[in-house]
């Protein structure tokens, strides 16, 4: 990097990220190979596509832009289309306006820089040297083409500046520039970083001296054109909605003065910089709710970009502290986040589960985040976020399927009940981002460095340091290093990895410790292969080295191994799979289930929310000794529950988060006695007792899980929702369970200390039945009591018939309550949703269309009330479509289809035509007009299972208007 560029770089307040410094770097494409495992399907069948598109495909709407031969290439459809028939490649002052302006497919161009982009990193990350020359010969063969096409427009002298290249006039950027809405343009800056983007992978990756070039001649138009604007005008364009989206575009610039050694590069990507968000976020103030989510996200490698080349500490504060806000407040069981592609409220997961959740491209954008925040710190936190995002969200972005002409990818990756995946997505923003993704899953496997420089190990003298982050099959090269690693492993199926390490002299391998494996408190325990070490089920992390047991702690999320190392020194790492059971940080009843770093979908036909019982399967820890059952299918069997992974690439409708329904106080334990028979009663504000016992998560020894019990039971039994009697029940089942037992039971403690009732209390005991007793005894003489008999009436909310297969009631549901109390008649009352009280009559309660939730209670004339909540969803009426139709010239029509229903939501509209199969709908369709009339037949379906009645669309001859 120029010095002149770094010169204020780094000096910054103890405590923040210094602009400027590293502590790792990723090892380059080329030196590293996925060798095995999940992540080759989906790469392999990318690099199928990569290979087999036609590269005159992608530049065909640059060529007829610039008035080029096309060479009979059809563009890549959807977003990525010719536009308008008779649209003018308007220059930047002769756009006719609004009105008069035939225009379409206006971000054309960025699938093209996404797809040049994935031909790079391919070629640069391929170990099969035929495979890595035709790679580069297409990355060649785009570049070439994109540098005539840059030379055609400024030959036409209609344009600002040479460097213009688009695949549509440049009116779009004059209308940004008057604060067009998003709508009459679209997001013009954002398809030109694409384009730039994919020239300097070109270059980076496979050494295109022309792709640099190219670049530049962007760059300087793209100053051209901001350089004379006010920064009031700029700043109303960045934080127009969609229209001022500019993707990275800063950081592009960036590189462009690291590659070119310019800093008028530095000061052009600072006139992108949106002041507003920067200043809330330097100061720590969580302004992100309703922004749009992929907007903002991929601005701010660029802002780290900036931080490093000005020294400026508000661009990096600004960056980790939005970090901070997103991560993990804002972020799903599988790495994504916001809903219909905004940010919502800080903290808010659960309550911010809609329909379409998830944009695919703000986790692209999030993973490259926390690759850069690693290098620059070394911190494990964003090593697991990656684990997590790429694992699940990323990797199950793909689907199972090859193909020749579609990336196959998601474009939401949503997490509501009975969530579908939206597959295919050619042309659009995930369709162009997912075509890399899956090309370099290598590139944060390994980081690496040398002290010096800043970077870790720097007081040693330049110790060599390699971090593994994560566990897959793989080999790392670090050739001036003289240091090569092979990582054997079935990861994410396995919990352990192999590592041949083969270097000389002085190496810290750092091993990072995965957020979901609970480090082993005393490492001197030899782990036997597959199993867990601890019979609390606790995850545990051990790592021999040439089968010796390596007593370090870990520090800051990773063991150090450092040693004199010896060609063929053979690094094993246990960390067993654990079953946990994952809460939303808003609401404890909405859980995930995660196996080892893998989050697992129930597969279901229901669009309502699953059940989950799992009381009797936690751990002390708060994991799930469960039985889950493999399947040669894939899935895995839990009860009733078909489990597959996110990574699948399936077709199926899952729920990712399923409702906790633990119908009993229960617990861990073969004894019959850990279930207490007692209801597992809930507090006016929906928690349960098991809710509030797991609050947590787990805990650290028995005592303090028997502690939590009598505190929970006292708490109960006071509110009156227990009595006297079940609280007893509850502790004499704690007591009994065998959560928290190691070899034995555990000792009683003295003096009446519960908290000294547990495995630290004294001599362990190993299975004496007084041993036992005594604990027993020990929980009961703090038991609470009471000065009545019984507690609260138990009452029941009892529909009159089952729901349909999606969990919704096709038809009125009729609901009956019914309570009882210990002593006397019970008053009983009603409330439907937020409305008042009323007493519950004998007829039933009759529910009409909506997501109703019904309250029960029921007081005695002890004054004890007791609660119950049943969710009823009701939808009776299928949606209806509505069909707009737009001509495109004499011969062509665009069809939009789009249906409301404002009860469960649309879940597909499909239509077929002549010699066409029902296809689902995305995106408004173009069909091309004949000679004779053709029949559109469609039909929408609800989320409740109600279908529309098949409907016609009549498309006449050529010249004539569509009808309905």
């Amino acid at each position: 990097m120029p010095e002149a560029l770094l010169a204020s770089a780094g000096r910054v307040a103890a405590g923040r990220v210094a602009p400027g410094a590293r502590v790792a770097e990723p090892f380059p494409l080329a030196d590293v190979a996925v060798t095995g495992g999940v992540f080759t399907r989906a790469r392999d069948q990318m690099l199928h596509l990569a290979r087999v598109y036609p590269v005159d495909r992608l530049l065909a709407v640059f060529r007829a832009n610039a008035g080029l031969d096309t060479r009979g290439a059809l563009p890549p459809g959807g977003w990525e289309d010719f536009g308008h028939p008779d649209e003018d490649a308007w220059g930047p002052d002769d756009y006719p306006g609004r009105e008069a302006a035939p225009t379409a497919n206006l971000l054309r161009g960025h699938y093209a820089g996404h797809f040049l982009s994935m031909l790079a990193l391919a070629a640069g990350g391929a170990d099969d040297a035929v495979v890595r020359a035709e790679l580069r010969a297409k990355v060649d063969e785009m570049v070439e083409g994109l540098r005539e096409v840059q030379e055609a427009l400024a030959a036409s002298d209609r344009y600002s500046h040479p460097g213009f290249l688009a695949a549509y006039g440049e009116w779009q950027f004059s209308r940004l520039e008057g604060l067009a809405p998003y709508g009459e343009i679209w997001a013009p800056y954002y398809t030109c970083h694409k384009i730039m983007a994919g020239l300097l992978d070109a270059h980076r990756h496979t050494g295109s001296v022309v792709a640099l070039e190219v670049a530049a001649e962007m760059g300087r138009w793209v100053h051209g054109r901001l350089s004379v604007l006010p920064a009031e005008q700029r700043a109303a364009m960045w934080a127009l909605y969609i229209a001022g989206e500019a993707g990275g575009m800063n950081e592009v610039l960036c590189d462009l003065a690291v590659l070119t050694g310019d800093p008028v590069f530095v000061e052009t990507a600072r006139l992108f910089d949106l002041d507003t968000m920067l200043d809330f976020a330097a100061a720590g103030r969580d302004e992100l709710d309703g922004m749009h989510a992929n907007q903002h996200a991929a601005t701010l490698l660029g802002y780290l970009a900036l931080g490093d080349l000005t020294g400026e500490a508000r661009y990096t504060d600004a960056v980790v502290n939005l970090w901070d806000m997103l991560v993990p407040g804002r972020t799903y069981a599988h790495g994504g986040s916001g809903e219909n592609e905004l940010w919502g409220p800080a903290g808010a997961v659960a309550g911010d589960i809609g329909n379409r959740n998830a944009e695919t491209c703000v986790t692209y954008n999030m993973l490259k985040i926390a690759r850069a925040l690693f290098e620059r710190t070394g911190e494990a936190r964003f090593a697991d976020y990656y684990e997590r995002a790429v694992t699940n969200q990323i990797l199950g972005s793909r689907r199972d399927v090859g193909s020749d002409d579609s990336p196959e990818v998601t474009y939401m990756f949503p997490v509501h009940p009975g969530a579908l995946r939206e597959w295919d997505n050619v042309g659009t923003c995930c369709g162009g981002t997912g075509l890399e993704n899956h090309v370099k899953y290598q590139d944060s496997v390994y980081f690496r460095s040398v002290g010096s420089g800043g970077g870790a190990g720097a007081a040693d003298g330049g110790v060599r340091t390699v971090w593994v982050n994560l566990y897959v099959a793989s080999t790392a090269v670090w050739a001036d290093q003289d240091v090569r690693l092979t990582q054997e492993t079935a990861y994410p199926l396995e919990g352990a990895s192999r590592i041949v390490v083969d270097a000389t002299g002085d190496l810290d391998l750092r091993l990072r410790v995965p957020g979901w494996a609970t480090p082993s408190p005393v490492s001197d325990v030899q782990v036997t292969p597959g199993t867990c070490t601890s019979d609390t089920g606790g995850a545990r992390f051990s790592v021999t080295v040439d089968g010796e047991v390596q007593s370090v702690p870990a520090d800051g999320g990773y063991i150090s191994v450092r040693r004199d190392w010896r060609p063929g020194t053979v690094v094993e790492i246990e960390m067993p799979l654990t079953l946990r059971e994952v809460t939303a940080p808003d609401d404890t009843s909405v859980v995930s289930l995660e196996l080892g770093p893998t989050v697992l979908l129930a597969r279901s036909a229901a669009t309502t929310w699953l059940p989950v019982q799992t009381a009797t399967w936690r751990r002390l820890d708060g994991t799930l000794d469960a039985p889950l059952i493999p399947a040669d299918d894939g899935t895995w069997r839990l009860g009733d529950l078909v489990l597959e992974p996110t990574w699948s690439g399936s077709d199926a409708r899952y729920h990712m988060y399923l409702r906790r329904a633990d119908a009993r106080i229960a617990f861990a334990g073969t004894d019959p006695a850990a279930d207490s028979g007692v209801p597992n009663a809930a507090r006016a504000d929906g928690s349960t007792f098991l809710d509030v016992l797991w609050s947590d998560g787990g805990f650290g020894d028995r005592g303090g899980f028997l502690d939590a019990v009598l505190r929970t039971a006292h708490e109960f039994v006071d509110l009156g929702l227990l009595s006297a009697a079940e609280g007893r029940a509850v502790l004499v089942a704690a007591a009994r369970s065998d959560v928290g037992r190691e070899g034995g039971l555990s000792d009683v403690g003295r003096e009446g200390e519960l908290s000294d009732v547990g495995p630290e209390a004294g001599p362990r005991a190993t299975g004496e039945p007084e041993a036992a007793a005594a604990e027993e005894a020990a929980l009961l003489s703090r038991a609470p009591t009471a000065a009545h008999d019984g507690s609260a009436p138990r009452v029941e909310i009892v529909p009159g018939a089952a729901p349909g297969v999606s969990g919704w009631y096709l038809r009125p549901a009729e609901l009956t309550v019914s309570a009882r109390a210990d002593a006397g008649e019970p008053a009983v009352e009603l409330r439907l949703d937020d409305g008042p009280w009323a007493p519950a009559g004998q007829e039933p309660l009759v529910l009409a269309d909506g997501v109703h939730t019904v309250t029960a209670r029921a007081v005695d004339g002890q004054g004890r009330e007791r609660r119950v909540v049943r969710e009823v969803s009701v939808d009776t009426k299928p949606p209806r479509t509505k069909v707009t139709t737009k001509r495109l010239g004499p011969r062509g029509v665009e069809i939009n289809l789009a249906a409301d229903d404002d009860v469960s939501g649309v879940d597909s509209i499909r239509w077929k035509g002549p010699d066409t199969f029902w296809a689902t709908f995305a995106e408004p369709f173009s069909r091309a007009l004949s000679d004779v009339p053709q029949v559109i037949e469609f039909a929408a379906t609800d989320r409740a299972g109600n279908q529309e009645p098949t409907r016609t669309l009549v498309l006449p001859p050529a010249d004539a208007a569509p009808t309905d």
